[in-house]
C-alpha cells in the first residue's frame, strides 16, 4: 500500500532577532523516522521567513499532502496557528498534526488539573483551544507517536509524555533511533560561530530533573526525566555531522550536560575522536552551577569547550530560594571562577520578575554580575508558561482582570493570563529595549520590572564591555504570482526514501 505524503512544518519565530541560527531538531527527528519507514516527506522551513502565510498558502496549492505536521514552542504558536488557518483554507481534507513543547507543556498542565479535581481550569481551556485549532495533537516524544497520527483511526489526541505508554521513549530507544534527517534543510542558511569555527547543533540527552518554578515541564516526564544516550551514539553523531558537513563546532543543547553522570567520559571520548581525525573542535554547552567541578572543567576544555552556559537567573540568595534553584550565590560564584581557571568563558543567562522581587534583589543581581564578570550574558523577564510551578500551581487572584498569583514562602508573583495563540509580546525581545513584562510582584510593577531589566541590561554591558547582540531582519520569500514554480531549496525540501544517497530531491 502507498504510504501518505506527508509535509512537517517549522514555523517562524518571529520573536529571535536571528532566526535562522540553530535548525529545530525534534521535527527533523521526527522526519528521519518516516524516512525510514518509506514514507514520503516534504519538509517546509519558514524560519526568518516574513510573509511566510503567503509561502505556506502557495505550498497548499502545489502540494498533494495528505498530512500537514507542526511543531510549536510556546512563542511559536501564534505563527503555527496561522499556518494551521492557512491549510484549513486551501486544503479541507488534510489533517493537520501539532506537537513540539507548547502542546506538552500544556497537556502536563491540564493532567495536574485533573488530579486536583480541578473542572474547567485555564489548562484545560488552552488544551481545548489547541484541539480546536488542529486536528490531531501529539504530547511528548513524536518520534514513535507520528504512525499513530497518521493511523486512519488515530485519536484527536496522542499522549506520548506518559511514561507507561509504547511512545514514550528510553534510554535504549534512543540508541536505535536515525539521526535528525539534516539534509532536509538549507544548513549552509544557518550561521552559527563557536571562536569563528561555523557550528551547529545536536542534543545527547533528553530532560532536566530539577524543579525551578520558572522552568516549562517540572510534572511532565518528557521534560523532567533524564533520558541519556550513549557516549559512543553521541560521538557518532558528532563524527557523522564533521564527515557530512564538515562542521568542527557544536552547541550542545542538552538541559545541563553535567547531570550526565558520564559526562567526563563522554568528553574524553570526543577529544578522542579530534586526535584521531588530526583536527580541533569548539564546543559549546549548558551546565547546572552547584555539579560544576574542576574534573568537569578540565575534561569539557580538552574536548574543545570554549564556552559555557549556566541559568543563574539571580544575584540575589531570596530570589534562588525563592526559584527553588537548588544553588546558592557562593555555588554560582564558584562556577564561574572554576571555568574561568581552565579557560572557559561563560555566559550567565539572568531572569527578573520572580516571586519577592524588589529594587533590592535587583541591586543584588546588579553587583554580582559587576563582581564575578561573565563574559556575556543574557537578562530576560519571566513569563509564566503553562507546565511551570509559577503556573500550574498559581491559584486565581483577581477574577475581574485574569491575575493569577504564585506564593513561595510568602513571596508572591502575579501573572496576567496570556492567550499564546495570538501572542508572544512577552518572550524576550531586543535587549536595547523590547521587553514586556506580563507579571509584577508586591515590590514592582510591571512597568518598573521593564525600566530596572533594561537599565540592568545597559550598566552591565558598559561595566563589563560586553557589546549588544546584532539584529537581523526577515527574509520575504519574492516570486510572481501566477508563474508558480517550485519554492526554493532553502524553504522546501523533498525527501525520497528510496534515493537517500542523494539527500534530497528538488520538487
Amino acid at each position: 500500500m502507498q504510504k501518505p505524503l506527508v509535509t512537517l512544518i517549522t514555523p517562524p519565530s518571529v520573536f529571535l532577532l536571528d532566526e535562522r541560527v540553530f535548525i529545530s531538531l525534534g521535527i527533523l527527528k521526527v522526519a528521519a523516522m518516516l524516512e525510514q519507514e518509506g514514507y514520503p516527506v516534504e519538509f517546509l522551513d519558514l524560519s526568518g521567513i516574513e510573509n511566510f502565510e503567503e509561502v505556506m498558502a502557495l505550498h497548499c496549492k502545489h502540494s498533494s499532502s495528505a498530512f500537514f505536521g507542526l511543531t510549536a514552542t510556546t512563542p511559536q504558536l501564534p505563527q503555527a496557528v496561522k499556518l494551521a488557518h492557512v491549510i484549513r483554507d486551501h486544503r479541507k481534507d488534510a489533517k493537520i498534526i501539532l506537537g513540539g513543547p507548547h502542546l506538552t507543556l500544556v497537556s502536563a498542565a491540564r493532567k495536574r488539573e485533573l488530579t486536583k479535581a480541578i473542572t474547567n481550569g485555564r489548562a484545560q481551556k488552552a488544551f481545548q483551544s489547541l484541539q480546536d485549532q488542529f486536528d490531531i495533537l501529539v504530547a511528548g516524544d513524536g518520534e514513535l507517536a507520528i504512525f499513530e497520527a497518521l493511523s486512519p483511526q488515530a485519536p484527536s489526541f496522542i499522549d506520548a509524555d506518559d511514561p507507561k505508554k509504547s511512545f514514550f521513549l528510553k534510554n535504549s530507544d534512543l540508541e536505535k533511533l536515525p539521526f535528525p534527517a539534516r539534509h532536509l534543510v538549507d544548513i549552509a542558511s544557518y550561521h552559527y560561530a563557536i571562536d569563528s569555527f561555523p557550528a551547529t547543533s545536536l542534543i545527547a540527552q533528553l530532560g532536566c530533573p530539577f524543579a525551578c518554578g520558572f522552568c516549562g515541564g517540572r510534572y511532565s516526564p518528557f521534560l523532567r526525566r533524564v533520558r541519556q544516550r550513549s557516549t559512543h551514539n553521541v560521538v557518532e553523531e558528532i563524527h557523522t555531522l564533521y564527515k557530512t558537513y564538515g562542521f568542527r563546532a557544536f552547541m550542545l543543547y542538552d538541559d545541563e550536560l553535567n547531570v550526565n553522570p558520564k559526562m567526563v567520559e563522554l568528553m574524553n571520548e570526543i577529544a578522542e575522536l579530534q586526535r584521531r581525525e588530526k583536527t580541533d573542535f569548539r564546543l559549546r554547552g549548558f551546565v547546572k552551577a552547584q555539579l560544576f567541578n574542576e574534573e568537569q572543567a578540565k575534561a569539557m576544555y580538552r574536548a574543545g569547550f570554549r564556552w559555557l552556559l549556566c541559568g543563574y537567573e539571580s544575584g540575589a540568595p531570596r530570589i534562588l530560594r525563592n526559584i527553588n534553584k537548588r544553588a546558592t550565590q557562593e555555588e554560582n560564584t564558584r562556577c564561574v571562577e572554576i571555568a574561568k581557571k581552565y579557560g572557559l568563558k561563560v555566559k550567565a543567562l539572568m531572569s527578573l520578575g520572580h516571586p519577592g522581587e524588589s529594587e533590592e534583589t535587583v541591586q543584588e543581581t546588579h553587583q554580582w554580575l559587576a563582581e564575578v564578570k561573565p563574559d556575556d550574558f543574557d537578562m530576560t523577564i519571566i513569563t509564566t508558561y503553562p507546565g511551570t510551578p509559577y503556573y500550574d500551581d498559581a491559584v486565581i487572584h483577581d477574577e475581574d482582570n485574569n491575575i493569577w498569583a504564585y506564593e513561595f514562602q510568602g513571596d508572591k508573583l502575579y501573572s496576567y493570563e496570556v492567550d499564546y495563540t495570538t501572542t508572544a509580546k512577552y518572550y524576550k525581545g531586543d535587549p536595547k529595549g523590547g521587553y514586556k513584562s506580563f507579571v509584577y510582584t508586591d515590590h514592582l510593577s510591571p512597568e518598573q520590572i521593564v525600566t530596572w531589566r533594561d537599565h540592568l541590561e545597559v550598566s552591565i554591558r558598559q561595566k563589563l564591555g560586553i557589546p549588544f547582540p546584532p539584529a537581523t531582519q526577515a527574509r520575504r520569500f519574492e516570486h510572481s504570482m501566477g508563474q508558480f514554480g517550485s519554492l526554493p531549496p532553502n524553504i522546501l525540501r523533498v525527501a525520497n526514501s528510496f534515493q537517500r544517497a542523494s539527500g534530497f530531491l528538488q520538487k
